[in-house]
C-alpha cells in the first residue's frame, strides 16, 4: 500500500467515526429539543391549571419557595425570573404566565449550553416546589 493511499484511507476512516459521532449528536439534540418542548408544555399545563384553580396568594407563595430553592441551590443565571413571575402575578392571567414562560424559554435558549443544566435543574426545583406544596396523596 503506498503512502498516498495509506493517508487517503486515514482520512475516510477519520471522516467516518466523526459522521457516525455527529449523527450519534444530533438524533440526542434533537431528543433533547422534542423532551424540552414536551416538558414545558406540561409545565404550561401544570401552571394554566394552578392559576385557574389556585388563589393569588398561593401562586405568589409558589413563585417565592421556587425562586427561593433555585437560589438556595445556586441557580442564579436567570436575573430576569423574579421581574417575570412578579409581572405574570401582577397580571395574573393566563396569557401573563404563557408570556413568563416564552420569555424565561428565550431567556434559556439564547444562552447557549450551560443553560440545558440550569433548564434541567430549574425543572427539578419547580417539581420539588410543587411536591412540598401539593404532595401526592
Amino acid at each position: 500500500m503506498s503512502e498516498n493511499t495509506k493517508t487517503s484511507s486515514d482520512w475516510e476512516k477519520i471522516w467516518d467515526e466523526y459522521n457516525k459521532i455527529f449523527d450519534a449528536w444530533k438524533q440526542v439534540f434533537e431528543s433533547f429539543q422534542k423532551t424540552t418542548a414536551d416538558l414545558q408544555k406540561k409545565y404550561n399545563e401544570v401552571m394554566e391549571k394552578a392559576a385557574s384553580e389556585s388563589s393569588k396568594d398561593t401562586m405568589k407563595a409558589f413563585g417565592e419557595n421556587w425562586r427561593k430553592s433555585m437560589n438556595d441551590a445556586g441557580i442564579d443565571m436567570f436575573k430576569q425570573f423574579n421581574e417575570n413571575w412578579k409581572k405574570a402575578m401582577d397580571d395574573y392571567t393566563a396569557n401573563s404566565f404563557k408570556s413568563f414562560a416564552e420569555s424565561w424559554q428565550k431567556s434559556i435558549s439564547d444562552s447557549g449550553i450551560e443553560s440545558i443544566k440550569v433548564y434541567g435543574d430549574m425543572m427539578k426545583k419547580f417539581a420539588e416546589t410543587w411536591n412540598t406544596m401539593w404532595p401526592k396523596k
